[in-house]
This record gives C-alpha cells, sequence and structure tokens, in this order.
C-alpha cells in the first residue's frame, strides 16, 4: 500500500492526538513489551514518535532508533528528541527494503505500518537479520473489522501476518487482546 507521509508537523496532528491513547493504550503496549532498562529497540515507521518517546522513556539505559523512510518524519523525530530531552532516542532514515538500523537491537516493534511494506517477506529478512538471538519482532496492525486504519483491502489478517513472518524465519511467542481495533502479535528470531 504506497503512502507518503510528507510534512511531519501536519501528521503530527494526526498522531499524536490525544484521543489516539483511549484506543492505541501506548502505555500498556510498552508495559507490556516487558522491555529491560538498557534495552535497544527498533520503532519501525515511528513517523512523528508516538510510539518512540515512550520507549526511550521506558528504556532509560537503552537505546532507541525512530526508523522510518520519509526524510521529513526523521527530521522532526531528531527534533522531538531534542525538545524532549531523549538523548538515546535516534532517528534511522530507512529505506523501503531495509529499515538501516546502525546494530542489533534486541525488539523490534511495527505499528500500523506492516500493511504499508511493499516486499514484506524481503524487509522481515532485513529486520530478523537486525535482532540480537533471540531478539523479538511485534507487529500491531488493523483487524480488518476495524473502523480504524486503512480500506479494508488493505488490512491483512493476523493469519497472513504470522505465515509470512514464519517463512522468514520467525516464530510466533505470544499474543495480547486488550487493543480494540488491532492485533499484537509477538515473534522470535529463530
Amino acid at each position: 500500500m504506497p503512502h507518503r507521509f510528507e510534512n511531519a508537523e501536519e501528521w503530527a496532528k494526526r498522531f499524536d492526538d490525544p484521543e489516539r491513547d483511549t484506543w492505541q493504550k501506548p502505555d500498556e503496549v510498552v508495559k507490556a513489551l516487558a522491555l529491560p532498562e538498557d534495552a535497544k529497540v527498533a520503532d519501525i515507521g515511528a513517523g512523528t514518535g508516538y510510539f518512540a518517546v515512550r520507549l526511550a522513556r521506558a528504556v532509560p539505559r537503552g537505546r532507541v532508533y525512530g526508523v522510518d523512510i520519509e526524510p521529513d518524519m526523521a527530521r522532526y523525530l531528531g527534533e522531538r528528541a531534542k525538545r524532549e530531552n531523549l538523548g538515546n532516542l535516534e532517528p534511522v532514515l530507512g529505506g523501503a527494503e531495509d529499515p538501516r538500523l546502525p546494530e542489533l537491537v534486541d525488539v523490534a516493534i511495527i505499528v500500523d505500518t506492516y500493511h504499508h511494506f511493499g516486499d514484506r517477506a524481503g524487509y522481515m529478512r532485513r529486520v530478523h537479520e537486525s535482532l540480537r538471538p533471540g531478539g523479538r519482532v511485534v507487529i500491531i496492525d488493523y483487524r480488518k473489522e476495524s473502523p480504524r486504519g486503512p480500506p479494508a483491502e488493505h488490512k491483512l489478517p493476523p493469519e497472513q501476518v504470522r505465515g509470512e513472518l514464519e517463512s522468514v524465519g520467525f516464530r510466533q511467542v505470544g499474543t495480547h487482546d486488550f487493543l480494540p481495533d488491532q492485533y499484537f502479535l509477538v515473534f522470535e528470531r529463530g
């Protein structure tokens, strides 16, 4: 599903709208990740930093890479990290085929973004290579029946996501069901 997300300041009004907290439940999501304080985390499709800033606060002795393919989003996230005094949050200008992470990470989280990937298997192979042994990838995306998110024809069922990730060496190790509009799948690097 190709889609451009230029003009970060405009997108921030939507992405960081406090109303989003009621259904996205970001604090519960971060808590469910059970991250050690020194974890290295990649927020892939970080956008304006809705999750990245929360993750950075959750891992004060760790590092968070906010990955986005839009240069303006990476710029905005870097400025936001400075503004919010989050020295452990680093924007990364990723590619459409590769997150371009500067080091191996413990966890990669992909929220509301997986359905945008063109070559999902190829991209997830790169994510697999970017994780430490035993590292996890978390996919949170919209259920088909959800009134939120992209049009229904662009939404992927969790079974399809599971199959795609298993085909590149991940194995599902968990799921959470507290999000009203999305599935929350946890995979481990095999």
